[in-house]
C-alpha cells in the first residue's frame, strides 16, 4: 500500500529520495517522510499530504547525507498525521525504519514482547518493528532484524538505517514487494523501480524472509536465519516512458490511449502461428481432459470485473462451470474447491493481499492454480503453479484501464486454450478466434477515436448529477460494473451498477427525472430484454444512454442516445464496450475538478486486508 525508497550513493541523496517518492505517490499519499544519516545522527523530516508538503519542510532545513530512506503512506493503523508518518525512530534514536505492509500482532508485540520502558510516539503498527529491532540489537543489525522478523506476523517490506553503520541500508521483506537495484549513481531499495531516477545495471527481488545490507559498491543477501545467501540478478524491464505523462494532461488518459498497444503486446506474447501457447502454463493433459470439474476465478476490484467477463467466455467455449469470487470473501468462505478445480487469480500488481491469501487457501485444498498478473517476480506470480503475464507496462493512474484490457485478453486466450485442450474447439475454430483477437488492438484504437467526442458531450451533461446508474445483462453486466467503478473511483459521483432485469425488484425506485442511466446492450440474443429494461427506466424519467456496437445499434428504438463501438465477435465485445465508459469517467471527473490520477482514499496496490 505504501511506497519505499532508499539510496546509498555519492553526494546528497535527498533530491533522489524526493524524486523517488513523487513516482511512488500512486501507492499512497496521506503523508510522507525521509530520514538520512548525517555526522552519526539520524535526521528526519515528515509532513502530512502530498510530497510537495514534505518538500516545503525540507527546504527549511536543507538536510544532507549520502545514505537515506523515504516513505509515502496510505494510512492503515493510525490516522494520517505527522506523528504517524514514516520513517519511525527507535527509542534511543539508533534506528530509523520505513514499512510497507501490515503487522498483525503489533499490539501483542507492544504489550508482551517489548519492555514496559519503551515509549511509543505513534499509533502505527510499524513502530513496533523498529522498537523490536532495537531490543534485539547487540551490534549485528542482520541478527537483530532476523530475530525481530521471527516475532512479526503479517506482511512487511522494511528499509532500515542504523547510526552504527552510517554508510549502509538494511532491508527485509515478506509478502510485500522490495527490489534492490544497482545504479550508476549508487545502490537502491524500492517498492517499485519507477522510483529510481538512474541507469540500472541489474536488480534483485527479495523473497519472503530474505534480508539484505546495501552499501555503495556491495550488496549482501541473507536468509531468514541471517546466513549469507547467493542470489542471481535480473535485468530491469523498466520503460522510462511509462512513468512520464508525455503530452497528456493525466496518466489516466495516457493509459486509456495506450490500450491498443497493451493488448497487442499481451496477445503477441502467447499467440504463435495462430495458436495459443503460454510459456509459463503447464497442465498435464489428463488434468484438463479427465479431472477438471470446475473453475473458480478470484480477484478484487477491476480484476474481479475482468473475471466476470472471463466467466462468460470460459463457460461459453469450454462448457465447464465457472464461478467468480471476491478474494476477501473467498478466503473466509467454505471455498468448495478440490484437486478437480482450477483456481485463477487476477491481480495487476501481483501484491493484492486478499488475492494472495486466497491463492494460498486454494493451494492448501489441492486445487491447480494459475495467476494473471502484470508484474514479474510479484508474490502472487511466485506462488502460483502457472502464470500468464500481461504486457500492459507500468500503470501509474490509480484507476486501472490498460491493465484491465490486458487481463481481458489473457482471459479470452485462456478460454480458447482450455477449450482446445479438452476437445470443445477445433483447430479451425481456434484459428478464427485467434485472428479476431489479433484484430482487437486496431479496433480499440478505432473505438477510442470514434467515441471520444460523443463521450465528451455526454460528460458535460451528467457531471453535475448526484447519481449515475449502469445496467447490463450477462457479459454486458461485467462491462457495466467496470464502468460504474471507474465513475465512482475518480469522479466521486454515487455510481451504481445493476443487472438490468433486477431494476424492477426494488432499485427502480431510485430513478428520478433526469437520472443518467448508462445501458450496456450488445448481446444479440438478449437485446430485446435489455431494451425492455431501458423502457422501464425511461418511463420514470431517466436519461438513457445506450452503449452498443455497430451491428446492434439499428435495433435501438425510442430515440435513445447511442454511443457505438466497433464490431467484433460476441465473446470479445467487452474489450470495446468498456472504452467509452473509461472515457466518460475521465471527462466527468475532469469537469468536476477531481484529482484524477490520485483519487482520495485510494492507492494503486492494496497490500492490506
Amino acid at each position: 500500500m505504501c511506497g519505499i525508497i532508499g539510496k546509498i550513493g555519492v553526494g546528497n541523496v535527498v533530491p533522489d529520495l524526493i524524486n523517488g517518492l513523487k513516482q511512488l505517490e500512486y501507492r499512497g499519499y496521506d503523508s510522507s517522510g525521509i530520514a538520512i544519516i548525517n555526522n552519526g545522527e539520524i535526521l528526519r523530516e515528515r509532513a502530512v499530504g502530498r510530497i510537495k508538503e514534505l518538500e516545503k519542510e525540507i527546504n527549511k532545513t536543507n538536510p544532507e547525507g549520502v545514505v537515506g530512506i523515504g516513505h509515502t503512506r496510505w494510512a492503515t493503523h493510525g490516522a494520517p498525521s505527522e506523528r504517524n508518518a514514516h520513517p519511525h525512530l527507535s527509542s534511543n534514536g539508533k534506528f530509523a525504519l520505513v514499512h510497507n505492509g501490515i503487522i498483525e500482532n503489533a499490539d501483542e508485540i507492544k504489550n508482551q514482547v517489548l519492555s514496559q520502558d519503551v515509549v511509543f510516539f505513534s499509533d502505527t503498527d510499524s513502530e513496533a518493528a523498529v522498537q523490536l529491532i532495537e531490543m534485539n540489537y547487540k551490534g549485528d543489525v542482520i541478527e537483530a532484524v532476523s530475530s525481530a522478523c521471527k516475532e512479526i506476523k503479517g506482511s512487511y517490506a522494511f528499509g532500515i538505517l542504523c547510526t552504527d553503520f552510517p554508510h549502509m541500508i538494511f532491508a527485509a521483506a515478506k509478502g510485500s514487494p522490495l527490489v534492490v537495484a544497482e545504479g550508476e549513481k549508487g545502490n537502491y531499495i524500492t517498492s517499485d523501480l519507477c522510483a529510481v531516477n538512474d541507469e540500472i545495471s541489474c536488480i534483485y527481488r527479495l523473497k519472503d524472509g530474505e534480508i539484505c545490507s546495501v552499501q555503495k559498491g556491495k550488496i549482501d543477501f541473507f536468509d531468514s536465519e541471517g546466513q549469507l545467501l547467493a542470489k542471481k540478478s535480473e535485468k530491469s524491464e523498466l520503460d522510462k516512458q511509462d512513468v512520464t505523462k508525455g503530452d497528456y494532461e493525466h496518466f489516466m488518459i495516457k493509459e486509456i490511449m495506450q490500450q491498443s498497444e497493451a493488448v497487442e503486446k499481451t496477445v503477441d506474447s502467447f499467440v504463435i502461428k495462430n495458436k495459443i501457447q503460454f510459456s509459463d502454463v503447464c497442465f498435464q493433459e489428463d488434468f484438463l481432459k479427465k479431472q477438471l470439474k470446475n473453475i473458480v476465478i478470484v480477484a478484487c476490484g477491476s480484476a474481479y470485473h475482468a473475471g466476470l467477463a472471463g466467466k462468460s467466455i470460459i463457460e461459453a467455449l469450454c462448457k465447464i462451470p465457472c464461478n467468480v469470487d471476491i478474494a476477501s470473501e473467498f478466503r473466509y468462505s467454505e471455498a468448495f474447491i478440490s484437486k478437480e478445480s482450477l483456481a485463477i487469480f487476477i491481480s495487476q500488481s501481483g501484491e493484492t493481499a486478499d488475492t494472495l491469501a486466497a491463492l494460498r487457501l486454494a493451494k492448501s485444498r489441492g486445487a491447480k492454480t494459475l495467476s494473471i498478473v502484470n508484474v514479474k517476480g510479484s508474490a502472487i506470480a511466485e506462488e502460483s503453479e502457472n502464470v500468464i503475464y500481461t504486457k500492459a507496462g507500468r500503470e501509474i493512474a490509480v484507476a486501472t484501464t490498460k491493465a484491465y484490457s490486458a487481463q481481458l485478453a489473457a482471459l479470452y486466450a485462456l478460454g480458447i486454450f482450455i477449450a482446445k485442450k479438452i476437445g470443445k474447439m477445433t483447430a479451425s475454430q481456434e484459428k478464427f478466434y485467434v485472428e479476431e483477437m489479433k484484430k482487437l488492438p486496431e479496433k480499440i484504437s478505432q473505438t477510442l477515436e470514434k467515441t471520444n467526442e460523443d463521450v465528451k458531450k455526454l460528460a458535460k451533461e451528467i457531471y453535475r448529477s448526484p447519481d449515475v446508474f449502469f445496467i447490463g445483462r450477462l457479459s454486458d453486466y461485467a462491462t457495466a460494473a467496470e464502468g460504474s467503478l471507474k465513475m465512482k473511483e475518480i469522479s466521486y459521483i454515487n455510481s451504481q451498477v445493476y443487472a438490468a432485469g433486477e431494476l424492477k425488484h426494488g432499485t427502480i425506485s431510485l430513478v428520478n427525472d433526469g437520472t443518467p442511466v448508462i445501458a450496456v446492450a450488445a448481446q444479440k440474443d438478449i437485446f430485446t430484454k435489455t431494451l425492455s429494461n431501458m423502457a422501464e427506466v425511461a418511463a420514470r424519467g431517466a436519461n438513457v444512454v445506450v452503449i452498443t456496437d455497430e451491428k446492434t445499434k439499428n435495433r435501438v428504438t425510442d430515440g435513445y442516445r447511442i454511443i457505438s463501438v466497433s464490431d467484433t465477435v460476441k465473446e470479445f465485445k467487452g474489450s470495446l464496450l468498456v472504452l467509452p465508459l473509461q472515457l466518460l469517467s475521465y471527462y466527468t471527473a475532469k469537469l468536476r475538478g477531481c484529482d484524477i490520477d490520485k483519487p482520495k482514499n485510494l492507492a494503486k496496490s492494496v497490500t492490506v486486508e
